[in-house]
């Protein structure tokens, strides 16, 4: 039994944010009823790559991408007829994901019905067609991917064409699941509504945490994101390494393994920490270039590894294919598709060690379900109950569908952090384990003490912190009390640190046998390559995600270097809840191994299995998209830019009025959209000069309304000052115990029947002590003063 088997979820939905929010339930057990136009199908069928032509509806690598283990029902909801059948569909189900279920949650309260748009239900209306790339720029990643770009260099779409659908769809099955939780204890549905730029931005809180607060300048620079120091991308003898060096420790491992070169004296042992200036950059680069270019990238990347030195090859789509470690741990998934044929499919980032996702069956034909669906088999059934657990009263109301469930963090930096903190904001109590001896490391950037450093202070609202020092009998004898009165413990310890604590997955299940463990680790707990170590840009050139981002015929540039942590935390507290939902149902708890690597592949899950059908190398391609054009990023007035994403005729006449730009249109090479895509760099050049001369926003109000879709590529002062994210509360103000209140980035979802009370800053280290160790352990129970 996989851990979300007895769910129904109808998937009202064609977008690829809703479809891989289907996919992360159905590959998880979830029966995901898919409703698809009649004769043409969902959108997505008719999106690159497809890789067979006359097989149409059915010849596409990104629907059959998204829509592993689903039914498929072709219903024309339009209609009185099929309206009627759609409510009597939705009636049995748990859940609905969609864009506009306009009518249905009032008629089934419930069900938890999801909707994913990319502004979210209240934005205008001039923004509900933004394609990816418009919420890319407009969530501030664009204007900052690549890290370190040149002024005149135009920011780039990110790794694949859908980063911001992924990222979106996370969210939105966290959100879904969490809402089932709550379902399955008190019948109540639930409406959740996501923005995809919201989600994005969400993800960015360890750099905007500071800049809303004015705690750091933000400057509205391409390198507002970026940290200082030499991390960058090296031309080797067969490929390309990442190296990312930030502390005495990682240097003094740098000078063993380029052997002391003389040229390394110049730098005193602190300099990444104290002294980074753009000469000492350009100089380590250029030594270190010189030191690696003849090597093999796998054996420099083992030699450095050996040595405590983050330095990585920067893999593509073949490697991860036959990488020994993928093998190891079963990522690609051999699937068998009546149309497309067998190829190896990528699975999710998590191993379960009790239920574990499986992909069943390829993505369903069109209309291949109907008449078993719609005739009999969608009829009452038996709907997972939480009759396993008692559930007790939590001593913390905050509300939110995760009320009473308890978290015990041991984590650090922002990965881990981040997850604790996407469960906070559903509810849960969530207590991090410290040690004033040995502090977080981000209570020790950038910050006047422990307990006023900006980083921690952005990551860690509504986080509850008890100081154990664990290395003594007593420290420890108190986390496991602890632990015995929680429901899940999340740690991104390096791997084998649980264990050595005696607190592996073996050792807590013997405290609590329904505990939860996740573990989040570079490459998950094991494989031959699970000793490594590395930071968020590490996990994106291993992945397959930096080899993707880039101009087409040049090196990977990457996305930004800040990318990958929060997203990882936030695949970590989805994992964490669907364990959590089997545990409701069964009694059972399990272990979850988080990958971070794998996490960041399957953000480019279409481009892999793309290549696993294909064979063909996948590089960088600027700007550019097979469906739309033009596509891309154009400048404006005052160094601004702004995206564009034409995808039909309209549109690109649409584009030309507005840009006063009539010649463009009776040029014979742009008259179709053949045309444009062979001559796209001419249609670049020629827009730019178009565009050029005007203001990047009142440009992009005008293109979103005369239908083209549009947005300004966003600085990190537009970020912070965008009104459509205050108006969602995205950034609210909390406790703060120094300056009374304090602006953080807050969750990217809202809920309407059930949402969280968001209202404490991040803790002073220890500051709950007394209600953990006196009120929680002093006799088992959950009732009792509140922190």
């Amino acid at each position: 039994m996989s851990a979300l088997t007895g769910f129904r979820v109808v998937e009202l939905a064609d977008s690829v944010a809703g479809e891989y929010c289907g996919k992360l339930l159905s590959d998880f057990g979830a029966e995901v009823v898919k409703i698809e136009v009649p004769g043409r199908g969902s959108r997505t069928r008719g999106m690159a790559p497809v890789l067979v032509e006359d097989a149409a509806p059915e010849g596409s690598v990104l629907f059959g991408y998204l829509n592993t283990n689903k039914c498929s029902v072709e219903l024309d909801v339009t209609d009185a007829a099929g309206r009627e059948r759609l409510h009597h569909l939705v009636d049995t189900a748990d859940a609905l994901i969609g864009t506009d279920v306009t009518g249905l949650p009032e008629q089934h309260p419930h069900v938890v019905f999801c909707s994913i748009t990319p502004f979210g239900r209240d934005a205008p209306d001039e923004y509900r067609n933004a394609a990816s790339i418009n919420v890319f720029h407009a969530s501030g990643w664009g204007y900052h991917t690549p890290s370190h770009a040149g002024r005149d260099e135009p920011p780039l779409q990110g790794p694949g064409r859908f980063l911001v659908d992924y990222e979106a769809g996370l969210d939105a099955a966290l959100c879904l699941t969490a809402a089932l939780f709550r379902q399955m204890h008190t019948g109540q549905g639930e409406f959740i509504d996501i923005s995809e730029q919201a989600v994005l931005v969400s993800r960015g809180d360890c750099i905007l945490g500071r800049f809303v607060t004015g705690e750091v300048c933000a400057n509205g620079e391409r390198g507002d994101y970026d940290q200082q120091g030499p991390a960058s991308f090296f031309a080797c003898a067969d490929g390309f390494v990442y190296l990312y060096v930030t502390n005495r420790a990682h240097w003094l491992g740098v000078k063993a393994l380029l052997q002391q070169q003389d040229w390394l004296d110049a730098f005193e042992d602190d300099w990444l920490e104290f002294s980074v200036t753009p000469q000492k950059v350009a100089t380590f680069q250029q030594g270190f270039a010189s030191w690696v270019q003849d090597l093999p990238r796998e054996a420099a990347a083992e030699r450095a590894q050996q040595l405590g030195v983050p330095l990585v090859p920067v893999n593509s789509a073949e490697d991860l294919h036959r990488s020994p470690q993928y093998r190891h741990r079963g990522f690609f998934q051999q699937v068998p598709h009546p149309v497309l044929g067998t190829a190896a499919y990528p699975t999710v980032p998590y191993k379960f060690s009790a239920t574990p996702a499986e992909i069943h069956s390829a993505a369903p034909r069109l209309g291949a379900h109907t008449a078993s669906v719609l005739e009999g088999d969608a009829g009452p059934r038996q709907q997972p109950t939480a009759g396993r657990t008692r559930r007790r009263p939590p001593l913390i109301r905050r509300g939110g569908p995760l009320e009473g469930v308890r978290v015990v963090e041991l984590t650090k930096v922002w990965a881990g952090p981040y997850a604790g903190k996407l469960l906070a904001m559903l509810g849960a109590e969530v207590i991090k384990v410290e040690c004033a001896a040995i502090p977080e490391e981000m209570r020790a950037y950038g910050g006047t003490d422990v307990n006023h450093a900006p980083f921690f202070l952005s990551i860690n609202p509504e986080i509850l912190s008890v100081d154990l020092d664990i290395k003594t009998a007593e420290g420890m004898g108190q986390l496991h009390d602890l632990i015995r009165h929680s429901d899940i413990v999340i740690n991104n310890l390096r791997p084998g640190a649980m264990e050595r604590q005696g607190l592996g997955y073996d050792q807590l299940k013997a405290l609590k046998p329904d505990i939860i463990s996740v573990s989040i680790k570079m490459w998950g707990n094991d494989g031959p390559l699970g000793h490594q170590t590395g930071y968020a840009p590490c996990f994106a050139a291993l992945a397959g995600l930096a080899s993707l981002v880039g101009r087409p015929g040049g090196p990977p540039l990457g996305a930004s270097m800040r990318y990958g942590d929060s997203t990882v935390g936030a695949a970590a507290a989805y994992a964490a809840v669907v364990a959590l939902l089997h545990r409701e149902s069964s009694g059972a708890g399990q272990f979850v191994d988080v990958s971070a690597v794998e996490t960041l592949s399957s953000m480019i899950g279409d481009c892999l299995l793309d290549q696993a059908f294909t064979g063909g190398p996948l590089l960088p391609q600027g700007n550019r998209h097979p469906d739309m054009c033009p596509h891309g990023c154009y400048p404006c007035a005052d160094d601004s830019w702004i995206s564009l994403a034409v995808g039909s005729e309209a549109q690109w006449h649409q584009l030309c009025d507005v840009l006063d730009a009539a010649k463009l249109t009776q040029d014979a090479r742009f008259s179709t959209i053949e045309g444009r895509h062979m001559h796209s760099e001419a249609l670049d050049a020629a827009l730019a000069t178009h565009t050029r001369a005007h203001d990047g926003e009142r440009l992009a109000q005008r293109l979103r309304r005369a239908g083209v879709p549009a947005s300004k590529s966003a600085t990190s002062i537009d970020v912070i000052g965008d009104q459509l994210l205050w108006d969602r509360e995205l950034y609210r103000f909390v406790s703060d115990r120094r300056e009374g209140q304090r602006p953080i980035v807050g969750p990217s979802w809202r809920l309407a029947n059930c949402p969280t009370e968001i209202a404490r800053g991040a803790p002073d280290l220890g500051e709950h002590n007394d209600y953990v160790l006196h009120t929680i352990l002093s006799d088992g129970s959950r009732t009792g003063a509140q922190p």
